[in-house]
């Protein structure tokens, strides 16, 4: 990996300058749980003043914080300075920092045990001040110190408690655990970009399940995604469903995520959001209009989250078609090929994949939509047009809303085989919408 060999080269030559240097935090960790770091960290005696001397080309990423960005090509390396950090004073940041040469003090004012540990790349020496190594094989999620303290300190650390304990399947510290109940309320002043970016993480890094679960048992499910935990306790009927609420369905559907994208995580984790506000019983227990309420609901999450406009739209198609899949064996062959031409038709597929091995685990519709995309190639199921709007005015008809619905026909005709070239389908246009 080109960021480890980065990293390595880094900690030797702040060392060949007299530096103390060490690989720090998350790598350390995965290294240790023989997992592949997603990217390495370097903590250093060394003042930014004198990494940025010694690498040029690099920029400082938190100068106040004393970090310093290290590039080689598309390669970087976050090199720190060891630190402590004086009062937190917004929830987010310390109000000032105190530069150290003591790598003991930097490891102390980190969040979690797991995540305060240092290495030497070279001969694999760790050091651990703060009962990592142990933690590590306890398989515990236990914050430094105080938690109380850790959490007021950073509020964003109650969902990066979560999010460790669900991607490692490691169980939280019971003190650690009873400050993230006593003060879950916390998250509620975090930006939403990063409230946004911490459950995209949850949702897609592994664990999504234990995630949620965990979010409902400290009470942040409530204070970020109300209409989520509304989910819990909805029947749904058991012809359907008989593996039990709505909520139980969703999570069981996010116990099946495998490392999906994070539109594909979110539609699954909303796609069923509108029936709660839609239950009713009649005949049986009916959710009229659950998907249209639940693409309200998931813009309104996303917006909320500050989500990008192309993920929300996307999130907002796979609420919104997830039910169609029932209709396919009905559908005309028109119809059935402008759904499969949906823009991520992969994700609409494997949502509907998990949505039944969530319930009722029948996947007789899933393999007949792999074998029509077998089948199809994409010039059919997306075929140049036969006609524009350019020659239906060259035949006399006048631009308006009825060229979509002329357009639309031919269309139809074509991708059902009843129309096979322009002279054919000017034809049936003057036929069946005369001028």
């Amino acid at each position: 990996m080109e960021s480890e060999t980065l990293a390595r080269s880094i900690v030797a030559a702040l060392r060949n300058s007299g530096h103390k240097a060490y690989l720090v935090g998350g790598c350390v960790r995965d290294v240790l749980l023989s997992r592949q770091p997603k990217d390495f960290d370097i903590a250093t005696d060394a003042p930014p003043e004198r990494i940025l001397a010694l690498f040029p080309g690099s920029g400082c990423v938190g100068a106040h914080f004393g970090v310093v960005l290290v590039r080689n090509g598309s390669d970087q390396v976050e090199v720190a300075t060891f630190r402590s950090d004086r009062d937190y004073a917004d929830g987010r940041r310390p109000t000032s920092v105190h530069f150290e040469t003591d790598p003991r003090e930097d490891a102390l004012r980190r969040d979690f045990t797991i995540n305060g540990l240092m290495m030497d790349p070279e001969t694999g020496e760790v050091l651990d001040f703060v009962g990592g190594r142990a933690d590590l094989e306890r398989r515990l999620v236990r914050a430094i110190g105080d938690p109380e303290a850790r959490f007021r300190e950073d509020h964003l650390r109650l969902l990066r408690a979560i999010r460790f304990a669900a991607r490692l399947n490691f169980a939280i510290d019971p003190a650690t655990f009873d400050a993230i109940r006593r003060q879950h309320a916390l998250i509620r002043t975090v930006s939403a970009e990063r409230v946004r970016d911490e459950l995209a993480r949850i949702l897609t890094e592994g664990g999504a399940r234990r995630g949620f679960e965990l979010l409902d048992a400290t009470g942040m499910l409530d204070d970020l995604l109300p209409e989520v935990a509304a989910m819990k306790g909805v029947a749904q009927p058991p012809e359907f469903h008989p593996e039990g609420d709505v909520w139980v369905h969703t999570l069981l559907l996010l116990d099946r995520l495998d490392r999906a994208s994070a539109t594909l995580a979110w539609g699954a984790l909303l796609h069923d959001v509108g029936k709660p506000s839609t239950f009713r019983v009649a005949d049986r227990i009916r959710f009229d209009g659950h998907v249209e309420q639940g693409v309200r609901l998931a813009h309104g999450i996303l917006d909320r989250l500050r989500c990008s406009r192309q993920a929300t739209e996307q999130v907002e198609a796979l609420v919104e078609h997830h039910m169609r899949f029932k209709d396919v064996p009905r559908m005309k062959e028109s119809t059935l090929k402008r759904f499969l031409r949906l823009p991520k038709f992969d994700e609409h597929l494997e949502l509907h994949r998990l949505d039944c091995l969530a319930s009722h685990g029948q996947l007789d519709t899933y393999e007949l939509v792999r074998r029509k995309l077998a089948e199809l190639p994409i010039e059919q199921l997306k075929p140049e047009p036969l006609v524009t709007g350019a020659d239906l005015i060259a035949e006399g008809y006048t631009p308006g809303p009825r060229f979509s619905e002329i357009l639309r026909a031919v269309e139809d005709g074509q991708l059902e085989g009843r129309l096979a070239s322009r002279e054919e389908a000017i034809e049936f246009v003057r036929r069946e919408f005369p001028r």
